[in-house]
């Protein structure tokens, strides 16, 4: 679905890395949406932990089961922006000609990827020219060490304070949206609260 676009000069430093999944797309509704049908119930102070076993009062294993089951199901598909993602995503592409990258511990499945590229057309448009898949819940160090040396000095967008760091060491400009799982943060990174506190960062 995604034809990588070749960037040179001046483009190249156009460019926006981001995280989908608590960034730009509202993963945690849907997935609530769906344990909810399968019977699971969140514990007490859940928005203020990051995995889902700890969520949903289960082991690290049974939760991450959960995650994947339903990364690769056909709710994938159908997830809403989160918060105010969809107006300054497409505002930056539009307006300031900036190109997003996704990287996404998202799932290795082909009908995950069709679903999550179709997911992203739909509602933001031409924004994003590359879509850069890692298995369920895999680690980003590598890939941003790749993508930091590519696109050197880049924003990186997460809410993930171990993937934020990991794209400042990478050499990328780090921006952490901030959640109840990572109110506790003390990295380098910028801390936001939506993305129109992105759009300033960027485009001041």
């Amino acid at each position: 679905m995604y034809t990588t676009i070749k960037l040179v000069g001046e483009n190249m430093k156009k460019v926006i890395l981001t995280d989908i999944d608590g960034v730009v797309l509202d993963w945690e509704e849907g997935f609530s949406i769906w344990m909810e049908h399968h019977g699971h119930s969140k514990v007490d102070g859940y928005q203020y932990m990051y995995t889902i076993g700890d969520r949903y009062g289960m082991t690290y294993e049974a939760g991450s089961k959960l995650v994947k089951q339903f990364n690769e199901s056909a709710a994938i598909g159908f997830l809403p922006p989160l918060r105010d993602s969809q107006y300054y995503v497409k505002l930056l592409h539009e307006k300031h000609r900036y190109h997003f990258i996704a990287i996404t511990s998202l799932s290795l499945d082909p009908y995950a990827k069709y679903l999550r590229e179709r997911n992203l057309k739909k509602l933001m448009g031409d924004a994003f020219i590359e879509v850069v898949r890692l298995d369920t819940g895999a680690d980003k160090d590598e890939i941003l060490k790749e993508y930091g040396a590519k696109y050197p000095g880049a924003y990186w967008i997460e809410d993930k304070p171990e993937n934020v760091n990991w794209g400042i060491d990478a050499g990328l400009d780090g921006v952490l949206l901030e959640h109840g799982h990572n109110m506790d943060y003390t990295g380098q990174a910028n801390v936001v609260k939506n993305w129109e506190e992105i759009y300033e960062l960027i485009t001041k």
